[in-house]
């Protein structure tokens, strides 16, 4: 009997697929917004509670902390329990951070929320990408990582636009997380009507009622069911991180982890910082989360070509371009640049190269583990690497409150994604098959 992995491999991909594909994007686009409405939320707050920069930076990074203990825990739970039920209670998460983060009074509270709002996003990140590179074709499988990945940036396109009109229209920071909370929940439904358990962790758990599961989603997709399940894979072991270290897959996963703790030191100092820079320069609270929206106008630009060309090229040294190009925007964008329009430019071009490289670097990420260790792989990376992401934001924090100015920061946090390329320009590894 053959294996349905192999099937859903090989065949061309039913609408079905393309729709659970389409709602992990959008799932994506979710954390894109949640992430980033602290820093749509950051000059008010600054403003409303007379907090320096120092501090400030703190606040910016604590979904990321989140992020990362969210990746490792949930990551690994996606793995025992399932990509779709991690996603539903990662949604629930989600959403009453964002609620509680609009009733926070001060500093301490606010972190906290924000803390456990990074707990469901991370999670989020490493199932989404685990269904998503289980729900493609061999064919379109780094194609469909790279589309779901530009979600991200259009989350912060189309709720950045609505953060800038809540901003202008309310005056309140807070409006900001009320709108985040109603729209995470609203994607509890979707959840449970468009996206199956996938049939790789079904085969890999092989739990009472899989086949009839299995069966129910290969009927759906116009495929013939299952009379009983193909033979177990001959190794069948319970996730444990060790396994993530063992012969063969032991320097992928350090290398890894590394190119992606220096890319998101350097990309979440942009878009983090973006807004406060811009506001510092005399501009309005809505003008600067328009830069930002630009910035993200770049990223989802970079997102789709990414994707369009890891169809003819390796996607690996795509990604390594990208982050040699991101590195030099990065450090551009604190290079003297003081108007507008020449601001939102060098932020689209960072945005472009930065997120670009996001985008190939989480279908390196996917295609290096099998499925009994993907979402637990992709979390372990995931997770030691957002201490860069919470770093970035951090770093430039402390060094703007001892008096660096954005030129010198720029530089040294633009290096970030500089040394990840190099490093992920040295990983070794032998691409897997999907199952």
């Amino acid at each position: 009997m053959e294996d349905p992995r192999a099937i859903i491999a090989r065949e061309p991909m039913h609408y079905r697929q393309v729709i659970a594909i389409g709602v992990a994007t959008a799932l994506n686009a979710l954390d894109g917004f949640d992430v980033l409405s602290i820093s749509f939320a950051s000059p008010g707050i600054a403003k409303d509670w007379g907090i320096d920069r120092a501090a400030l930076g703190l606040v910016l990074s604590m979904e990321l902390f989140g992020m990362g203990i969210g990746a490792l825990m949930l990551g690994a739970l996606a793995d025992r329990i399932g990509r779709r039920p991690t996603i539903l209670g990662c949604l629930i998460i989600m959403a009453a951070g964002m609620e509680l983060a609009s009733i926070a009074t001060d500093v301490t509270a606010l972190s906290t929320f924000r803390l456990f709002t990074g707990l469901g996003i991370g999670g989020m990140l490493a199932a989404t990408n685990a269904i998503v590179a289980e729900c493609a074709n061999a064919r379109r499988r780094n194609l469909a990582v790279a589309v779901m990945t530009g979600g991200y940036p259009m989350g912060a396109i189309i709720g950045g636009a609505l953060a800038s009109w809540l901003l202008g229209a309310t005056g309140r920071w807070q409006s900001v997380f009320e709108f985040g909370a109603v729209a995470t929940l609203s994607f509890v439904p979707l959840v449970l009507w468009l996206v199956p358990e996938t049939i790789a962790f079904l085969l890999h758990k092989r739990s009472d009622g899989a086949l009839a599961r299995i069966n129910h989603t290969m009927v759906r997709q116009g495929r013939q069911p299952l009379s009983a399940l193909p033979p177990p894979d001959e190794v069948r072991k319970g996730w444990s991180i060790a396994q993530l270290f063992a012969p063969g897959l032991a320097s992928v996963t350090v290398m890894l982890t590394l190119a992606y703790f220096g890319h998101m030191m350097t990309f979440y100092f942009l878009v983090k910082w973006i807004p406060k820079i811009v506001v510092d320069l005399g501009f309005a609270p809505s003008l600067a989360g328009g830069v930002l929206v630009w910035a993200n106008v770049g990223g989802a630009t970079g997102a789709i070509t990414m994707s369009l060309l890891t169809q003819r090229f390796g996607v690996r040294w795509l990604v390594v371009g990208s982050m040699v190009c991101g590195s030099i925007a990065v450090i551009a964008f604190g290079q003297g640049f003081t108007t507008l329009g020449g601001l939102s430019l060098i932020a689209a071009v960072a945005g472009f190269f930065t997120n670009g490289a996001t985008a190939g670097l989480y279908a390196v990420i996917a295609q290096s583990f099998p499925a009994s260790l993907r979402a637990g792989g992709t979390g372990l990376v995931i997770g030691i690497g957002r201490a860069g992401a919470a770093s970035g934001p951090i770093v430039a924090g402390l060094l703007f409150a001892n008096g660096w100015s954005l030129s010198p920061v720029a530089l040294l946090l633009g290096c970030g994604t500089l040394v990840g390329g190099l490093v992920l320009s040295r990983v070794r590894y032998r691409e897997t098959s999907i199952a």
